[in-house]
C-alpha cells in the first residue's frame, strides 16, 4: 500500500544502555526516511554513550560496552542526524513513550532544539494495542505474516515497525492512509511534556501532574511560588520538562508585561 504523504516520515529505533528517560543514553539508532515520492533514505550508527550499558541491555541486545568504546558519541553526530530528520514527521514502535523523549533529551544535550511540536508522531504500538494489543514481534506475525529476524537489532525493528504501520493502514480503514488521522489515533495522553509531569486539564489548561500541586495550573503555583521553578529546575527531571516549564514561565512573564 503506497502511503499518501504531503513530507517525509521518518520511522526510526533506538538501542540504549537502560529504560530511564533521564539517565539512560542511545547506544544505536535507525532511521529509515520515506519520500512521498516514494523513494526513502537509511541512516544507522552506533553511539558511544559515555556511560556503561546495564546488564540487562546488553543481554537483550547484544551490544556491550567493547563494542561501543570507539564508536562516535551523540554529541557528535547529532547536527547530521537533525539535518536528516529535518521537515519529517516522525514514527516508531511504543516511540511515543520511550524512543522520542530519550532522543529529544539527547538532541538537548547537544544543544540542539529539536522541536517536536511541528510534527506528527505516529506510534505504531499504540495503534496495534487498541487494536489487537500485543507486542513488535507478535504484531509483525499478526499484520505481516512474516517472523522477526534480528529482533533487537534496531534497523530491523525499525524496517519491521514501518511494515506493521503500512498493514495497519491497510487494514484498518479508519485511519484513512492519512498521516495526521493515524498521529491523532496514535496519541493516547494529554501531556504536555513527555514524562506526563506536566498535563493539559479538561479546560486545556497546563496542570501539574505530581506532588503537593497535582492538578494545580503551572502557571498559578509560579505566581505563588517562585522557587518551585528553581527547585524543578535544579532536580533530576527530564531537560524536555524543564523545557516546558520554561516556556510557561516566559509566557507568563511576556503576558504580564504586555498587560
Amino acid at each position: 500500500m503506497k502511503l499518501k504523504l504531503t513530507k517525509p516520515l521518518a520511522f526510526f529505533d533506538l538501542e540504549t544502555t537502560g529504560v530511564n528517560i533521564v539517565t539512560d543514553r542511545i547506544v544505536e539508532i535507525a532511521v529509515i526516511k520515506y519520500h512521498p515520492n516514494g523513494t526513502h533514505e537509511t541512516y544507522e550508527k552506533r553511539l558511544n554513550p559515555t556511560i556503561p550499558m546495564s546488564a540487562e541491555a546488553s543481554m537483550v541486545t547484544g551490544i556491550t560496552d567493547k563494542d561501543l568504546k570507539n564508536c562516535p558519541t551523540f554529541s557528535e553526530i547529532a547536527k547530521e542526524l537533525a539535518k536528516f530528520l529535518e521537515g519529517c514527521d516522525i514514527g516508531g514502535f511504543n516511540s511515543n513513550k520511550f524512543d522520542v523523549p530519550i532522543l529529544v533529551e539527547e538532541f538537548l544535550r547537544a544543544d540542539i532544539d529539536f522541536d517536536i511540536r511541528k510534527r506528527k508522531l505516529i506510534d505504531a504500538q499504540v495503534i496495534f494495542h487498541k487494536m489487537e494489543q500485543r507486542t513488535l514481534s507478535a504484531a509483525y506475525k499478526f499484520y505481516c505474516e512474516k517472523d522477526l529476524e534480528n529482533a533487537h537489532s534496531a534497523l530491523a525493528d525499525t524496517q519491521a515497525t514501518f511494515e506493521v504501520f503500512e498493514a495497519q493502514l491497510e487494514k484498518y480503514k479508519e485511519l484513512n492512509n492519512d498521516i495526521e488521522a493515524a498521529s491523532k489515533f496514535s496519541t493516547q495522553t494529554n501531556n504536555v511534556d513527555f514524562a506526563g509531569r506536566i498535563v493539559y486539564n479538561d479546560q486545556g489548561i497546563e496542570v501539574f501532574n505530581f506532588g503537593k500541586y497535582k492538578g494545580t495550573p503551572v502557571v498559578e503555583v509560579l505566581k505563588k511560588e517562585p522557587g518551585y521553578y528553581k527547585w524543578m529546575m535544579n532536580s533530576d527531571f527530564p531537560l524536555y520538562t524543564k523545557k516546558v516549564l520554561t516556556a510557561i514561565q516566559l509566557s507568563m512573564v511576556f503576558n504580564s508585561k504586555v498587560g
